[in-house]
């Protein structure tokens, strides 16, 4: 797999979602991803980071709760939010930096 940096500086933007096995609503975030992704095809990059598996990069962008989403572009973060969102609300946010 590519360096997580590598892939966050991509033009396209990219979804990033902190999860973690032992959290409930992160769960509920799979079918929602696929969604989006469905929807957007390969116009965005979507990926998980599972913060126990790297904590380097869950404390990097201080991650305290989980599921947060990020968006990056160009290596920097353009959104983030903690919790749960739909697929609808994701699209419209993606959809900015397409």
């Amino acid at each position: 797999m590519a360096n997580f940096n590598d892939i966050i500086a991509s033009e396209k933007p990219v979804l990033v979602d902190f999860s973690a096995e032992w959290c409930g609503p992160c769960k509920m975030m799979p079918p929602i991803l696929k969604q989006v992704k469905d929807a957007l095809g390969d116009k965005v990059t979507i990926i998980k980071i599972d913060i126990d598996k790297n904590p380097a990069a869950a404390n990097a962008y201080h991650v305290q709760s989980v599921p947060t989403l990020m968006v990056f572009q160009k290596g920097q973060t353009k959104w983030r939010q903690s919790g749960v969102m739909q697929a609808g609300q994701l699209q419209q946010v993606l959809s900015q930096y397409l």
